[in-house]
């Protein structure tokens, strides 16, 4: 498991159990730390965990009206706590965080969700992130995927030194 699917991972237990205990905010911190120490004690994320829960949180309000909005045949409250709660790490990954590619996010969000949701849970995801992101600006696409391409680039450039090393 990579490491930032790991963090992705702990994030959304982390919001599940927010989610579940009435959206207390002053307990978020507390309970990361309590699902760091439970499920990944040695790991350490560089923050990412923490930093992605509270942009969450400040963006919660606009992030639960695009799940209101794109989810249109679920009320909020009736989707379930997996499925509402991968949804709005995928919304923030995909709208409001510069630095992770669209189909990182989509991808990752697929993912956690096939693992802790239902049956059903990576379709639906799938559905509601690919809207959303189909219906981002074309200027804002073109510039995430942009992103996207630098990463893979970036990658490559790391790969083939030590391809050439080795040869």
């Amino acid at each position: 498991m990579s490491n930032r699917h790991l963090a992705r991972t702990i994030a959304m237990q982390t919001l599940f159990a927010w989610d579940f205990n009435g959206k207390k905010n002053d307990d978020v911190d507390a309970l990361v730390d309590e699902n760091f120490a439970n499920f990944a004690p040695q790991f350490d994320d560089g923050g990412f965990v923490h930093e992605t829960i509270k942009n969450i949180l400040e963006h919660s309000e606009e992030i639960d009206n695009y799940i209101r909005r794109y989810a249109t045949e679920w009320p909020l409250e009736q989707i379930t706590l997996v499925d509402r709660n991968v949804l709005r790490i995928g919304i923030y990954e995909l709208l409001y965080s510069a630095n992770i590619p669209p189909r990182v996010a989509i991808n990752e969000a697929i993912e956690i969700a096939k693992t802790f949701g239902g049956e059903s849970s990576g379709k639906f995801i799938n559905g509601v992130l690919g809207a959303i992101y189909k219906d981002m600006p074309a200027a804002e696409r073109a510039r995430r995927e942009a992103i996207t391409q630098k990463l893979q680039e970036a990658k490559e450039s790391r790969v083939k030194p030590a391809a050439e090393a080795a040869a």
